[in-house]
């Protein structure tokens, strides 16, 4: 795998998978967002229905800082996160009615979780190469 890796490296070039990277994590972690928001809208909460909307997306908006501060330490730390919501997705969609959503929870996941892990590695090696060591 390492040497795959390094093979990708060199053909394509570390800017190009690093910016590549960052597409799949912005556009997962939107998708996530938004299929969050909607199923959360979707449950009844008794008095206060912001609370299943704020509670399944709190701990992605704690992850805000370090995607737009271009961390990749943080990146790799959002990845163990969405995890977490590829399980809550598996999950899902195992309900009757639901299997769509819970894919689509899944998937974008996934996304996310491979986006942080490739960005993490790329950036750090970038910001190596860039300082010179």
């Amino acid at each position: 795998m390492r040497r795959w890796l390094e093979d990708l490296e060199a053909r394509q070039g570390l800017d190009n998978l690093t910016d590549r990277a960052r597409q799949l994590v912005l556009g997962s972690f939107i998708v996530l967002m938004v299929l969050l928001i909607w199923s959360g809208l979707s449950m009844q909460a008794g008095d206060n229905p912001l609370t299943p909307i704020l509670v399944r997306i709190l701990p992605l908006v704690l992850f805000l800082p370090s995607i737009i501060g271009r961390r990749p330490r943080g990146h790799a730390w959002l990845a163990f996160v969405s995890l977490l919501y590829f399980t809550q997705g598996v999950m899902v969609a195992t309900l009757p009615g639901q299997g769509l959503l819970g894919g689509l929870e899944a998937i974008s996941a996934l996304g996310l979780f491979t986006g942080c892990m490739f960005y993490a590695r790329f950036r750090s090696r970038q910001m190596k190469a860039a300082s010179g060591t």
